[in-house]
């Protein structure tokens, strides 16, 4: 029989219903099975990776305090280093604004096999189980209720899924519609990536050891070159499909301009779809709750998702551990998501409508934005502190307000846009406010349809 129906009830204690599966070990789902296991969960996770190939073989940057969310340890500082601040630069290359980020607030820069050896350790320590090259297919349904996964290898069957598999989950991908959550990311809601570390062959400045170009070559994307001590890591990102000629040929326009870039590949060189996009507006169901790249928990614009997770996996945690009866359902699950945006996901709606700001410039405008002030330096300083548009924006000069106003009026076309923009933010936050409180199916079902409509391109 099916584990649910094995909840045993005695004056409001919970003696079973403990079983979880973590379907896929993304950094949220390896936290959250740490913190249950430790609370007396029977937890496992599986990962179709080998343990030694989990994970792409690049850095990862993120902020420390999602450690410190979950009670673990900043890690020995031998494994990380502080970012570097960003010069950032338009498709012209004519204007360069460079962060100026205190330490303390910087993020760290750890290599990403570091992160899972670290938490898979934690993780095994408080009794969580892994069971590697399990490559999960879907859910396993019984009625409304998620009771399990299928894998290549069989069936399991748990009283709680969580969905830990990124963004192309075959768990929520396949969850039925009445569910009500999105399946899939839409158009501008994912950015493809290509990824590779070149030699190094040239020494560079400090603020140009870290540049982005936003929209380069008047390409919906990015391109940045990051020259580090031993090697020059090159990412090209786009909002469109694109195959290995392509970045070649951008990585090679990229040199002209670059001379630490070399010609050989010493690691990565992998493609990757990354979220850049709001929260999941539906994150639970009964029986089943996403985190990490899953329910989109990353930040809009930068597209960094790990401290979201690890802070998300101790909410999670919590709310899991509230449900006295065990029965996991999308109403007591509702704490969680409720929770998360309250501390984290509400201030990643403006955010994402000024993601889709930056979809519709032109190139040639985004150049005129630089130039002109309307983005400066400091607007650009999105650290370990910036978890809102608030934050961001919480510095601002009437000096500054009064260059910005003025470089809009300036120029009708932007100005158009940016105020199009405003109300969109507007409206993404009101809605996100209005999330129901308390779960009600019928409630949840009429918000999510208006939230998903505010990030309309």
């Amino acid at each position: 029989m099916l584990p649910f129906i094995y909840i045993i009830l005695t004056k409001g204690i919970c003696f079973m219903g403990k079983k979880i599966i973590v379907a896929g070990g993304g950094h949220g789902g390896i936290a959250a099975a740490m913190l249950l296991a430790k609370r007396g969960f029977d937890v496992t996770v599986y990962e179709r990776n080998a343990k030694t190939k989990m994970g792409y073989d690049w850095t990862d940057i993120f902020d420390k305090k999602g450690l410190l969310a979950i009670g673990l340890p900043i890690p020995d500082k031998k494994l990380y280093n502080l970012k570097n601040d960003v010069t950032f630069y338009g498709p012209a290359m004519e204007t360069a604004l460079t962060q100026n980020t205190e330490d303390d607030r910087k993020e760290i820069q750890m290599e990403r096999s570091e992160i899972y050896k670290y938490l898979i350790s934690h993780a095994v320590e408080a009794g969580v189980k892994f069971e590697y090259k399990q490559n999960v297919l879907g859910p396993i349904l019984y009625g409304n209720r998620v009771v399990g996964i299928k894998t290549e290898k069989g069936e399991y069957f748990g009283d709680l899924v969580i969905d830990a598999c990124g963004l192309n989950s075959p768990v929520r991908q396949n969850l039925p519609e009445s569910f009500g959550v999105q399946n899939n990311p839409i158009e501008y809601e994912q950015f493809y990536v290509y990824r590779a570390f070149f030699n190094k062959t040239a020494e560079v400045n400090d603020d140009e050891k870290f540049k982005i170009i936003m929209l380069p070559n008047n390409q919906l994307g990015i391109s940045w070159v990051a020259t580090e001590e031993k090697y020059t890591d090159v990412l090209i990102g786009r909002f469109h499909k694109f195959d290995l000629d392509y970045a070649n040929e951008q990585i090679e326009d990229l040199r002209k301009s670059n001379p630490s870039i070399g010609t050989k590949i010493i690691r990565a060189g992998d493609f990757a779809n990354i979220p850049v996009r709001q929260p999941l507006g539906i994150m639970v169901a009964d029986g089943y709750a996403a985190i990490g790249d899953s329910a989109f928990m990353t930040v809009p614009v930068i597209g960094s998702g790990i401290a979201n997770a690890l802070k998300a996996a101790k909410i999670l945690a919590d709310a899991i551990s509230e449900d006295k009866n065990c029965s996991y359902s999308a109403e007591t699950l509702w704490t969680y998501q409720k929770n998360y945006y309250k501390e984290i996901g509400a201030a990643m709606a403006p955010m994402a409508c000024v993601k889709l700001l930056l979809t519709r410039l032109e190139g040639h405008e985004l150049d005129y934005i630089f130039a002109k002030g309307i983005l400066n330096a400091e607007d650009m300083t999105i650290d370990a502190e910036s978890s809102s548009l608030g934050a961001m924006l919480s510095g601002m000069t009437p000096a500054d307000i009064k260059i910005k106003v003025e470089g809009l009026l300036n120029n009708k076309v932007i100005l158009k846009k940016v105020v199009n923009m405003g109300l969109q933010l507007a409206k993404a936050t009101a809605v996100t406010a209005a999330m129901p409180p308390i779960y009600n199916r019928q409630a949840v079902l009429k918000w999510v349809k208006e939230y998903n409509k505010c990030f309309k391109h």
